[in-house]
């Protein structure tokens, strides 16, 4: 055999045995008399000794070792004399008898070492040495674990995991898919499903009551750190429930995950509706970990002369606590970082609440010291605190201070990622208006049930229907959402035509589903939540790359295997396709 123990498994309570371990070189040190080298597999790490005294044939064969080479060795365990408290196997050492190259290997383009000197191009090129590193395996066995645990879960709760297909019909709503050309049928064209939204519902009509699946999903859409063209979903369908159910459900599922694998009790998720959200924080996935909620100021900033203010729909700011030492450079960075490109604001108000009790502004030509009280007011200010104000159009003006909130806790460490701020965002629009086409969209998709009390308001104001929506949101990040789903066939067609399908175009694009809900469709919904994102939140990271055994770039390469890449002309032609560049 191979090997009898892994390299992490021996202890001081196996001195004497003989045994075969087999893995990669770490690294090796000679010292003279004495060579040591470190083997490595995914258990661990265990120290090897060879004494020249004892057989200098095998001593020299160990000197040819270079790092990465794969390697068997069999010997006998004895204390170390320089123990290791960094290593689990620190207190022994193999005395080895016998060693085998297994296999050779060329000097590693980057260091396989917790801490790497490759950069990120050189690692996803050789990916398959970067998952070698303790950090990234680490990242993987998380995965798995939380993968189990969610199993565990369901199973427990009477889900059924179901898959559903992987080759289905393009939609026209959502992300741009991802197409396959079919050789049997020549000219036509499957997608890859964005997620499995009509399946679980056409399992719900089909009684079976409660599915899961953790499934791949494919957007064609323009990638950044929590995006990849291919992503995993916990998808998740309920019947005969309501919102109530599903929140309950997976918030139990949210605490199982915390508590197994973590060990941290979240305690009673709160919730928050959706205006709330964009009102006091200007995003619909509020980053609640610390405070500087928007403070409205159109009342006491408004009649005073000052321009910018005067022509702004909302005048609105954050008190950063503490932080009226802000020198004049750092708010001149604050101001800049406000009018890049991606925030697009104009200028930023500042104002200091010294700790005298005087108020210091940007605009005190406009603003008197009986003025700037009012201010301090409102903010709820105490000597010390900075007040960051900015002006504009509603919508646009909040998610400009959103950005410039979440900016200003990170400069002052206030989003810890080993503290979690889970959050419901609930009552969401169900439509928004998308002024390049002139017409609504669906918030979430186009199967999101209004609420029963708004649905009357579908044919006279439309962008005022809230949705049976919800989005988990924790730490500023969406990791889940769903909704009750419209299960009538009636209110199903309605909604299509709101979305500016013609009949015509409804019963093409989802005649199947139609006419399954008039059936016998139960009252259904459900969530579904981003593996890659979750795990990534439990492991501190800020990009879902670093979750995925085998993930895109930037630009949707995967740069290991050189995808995607021009396929043969024979394939074009049993295809019936031309490339046109």
């Amino acid at each position: 055999m191979h090997r009898t123990h892994t390299c992490g498994e021996l202890r001081l309570a196996d001195l004497g045995k003989t045994v075969t371990l087999s893995g990669w070189v770490q690294k090796s040190r000679d010292l003279g008399g004495m060579t040591f080298i470190d083997v490595r597999d995914r258990y661990g790490i265990t120290q090897l000794a060879f004494d020249v005294d004892d057989d200098q044939t095998l001593r020299s064969k160990a000197l040819e070792l270079g790092r990465e080479y794969v390697i068997k060795v069999t010997g006998t365990v004895i204390e170390r004399s320089s123990k290791n408290a960094k290593i689990a196997t620190g207190d022994i050492e193999i005395k080895v008898s016998d060693l085998e190259i297994l296999n050779a290997a060329k000097l590693p383009p980057f260091t396989i070492e917790d801490e790497t000197d490759g950069g990120d191009d050189i690692r996803m090129k050789f990916r398959y040495l970067d998952l070698r590193r303790n950090p990234v395996r680490e990242n993987l066995i998380l995965r798995h674990k939380m993968s189990q645990e969610i199993r565990r879960y369901l199973d427990g709760a009477n889900f059924l995991e179901v898959e559903t297909p992987v080759l289905i019909k393009s939609t026209p709503e959502g992300a741009r898919d991802f197409v396959v050309p079919s050789r049997m049928n020549q000219g036509e064209f499957y997608a890859l499903p964005q997620s499995p939204q009509t399946f679980k519902q056409l399992l719900m009509v089909s009684g079976f009551d409660r599915y899961f699946q953790i499934v791949k999903c494919f957007r064609d859409e323009d990638l950044r750190a929590d995006r990849q063209p291919e992503f995993t979903q916990i998808d998740c369908e309920m019947a005969f429930v309501e919102q109530e159910d599903i929140l309950n459900m997976f918030e139990g599922l949210t605490k199982h995950l915390f508590k197994t694998v973590k060990g941290i009790d979240l305690g009673k998720v709160p919730r928050m509706t959706y205006d709330d959200a964009m009102r006091l924080y200007g995003s619909d996935k509020p980053d609640t970990r610390f405070g500087m909620q928007f403070v409205e100021l159109n009342e006491v900033a408004k009649g005073h002369d000052f321009p910018v203010f005067e022509q702004a729909e909302l005048v609105v700011g954050i008190n950063a606590k503490n932080c009226a030492s802000y020198t004049r450079k750092q708010l001149d960075a604050l101001t800049d970082f406000v009018k890049r490109p991606q925030i697009g604001a104009t200028g930023l108000v500042y104002a200091r609440h010294n700790e005298d009790g005087s108020i210091k502004s940007s605009v005190d030509k406009f603003y008197d010291a009986a003025a700037l009280s009012k201010w301090a007011e409102a903010f709820g200010s105490e000597a010390g605190d900075l007040w960051l104000i900015m002006a504009g159009p509603k919508d646009k003006v909040r998610k400009q201070l959103n950005e410039l909130r979440l900016e200003v806790a990170g400069q002052l460490g206030l989003r810890d990622k080993n503290t979690f701020a889970p959050l419901w965002v609930i009552d969401f629009p169900l439509l928004e208006w998308d002024e390049e086409s002139q017409r609504y969209h669906a918030m979430h998709h186009p199967f999101t049930s209004p609420k029963p009390e708004d649905i009357a308001l579908l044919e006279s104001q439309p962008g005022d229907v809230r949705a049976n929506a919800y989005d988990l949101v924790i730490n500023g990040v969406e990791v889940g959402g769903g909704s009750i789903r419209i299960h009538d066939r009636t209110l199903q067609s309605n909604m299509f035509k709101h979305l500016g399908f013609t009949p015509e175009e409804a019963e093409k694009q989802f005649g199947f589903l139609l006419e399954a809900f008039t059936y016998g469709a139960p009252p259904h919904g459900g969530l579904a939540f981003g593996l890659d994102r979750l795990v990534s939140i439990f492991a501190g990271l800020d990009s879902i790359r670093d979750v995925i055994a085998f993930p895109k770039n930037n630009s949707g390469r995967d740069v290991m295997i050189d995808a995607p890449s021009p396929i043969a002309e024979q394939q074009l032609d049993e295809l019936a396709l031309r490339v046109k560049l």
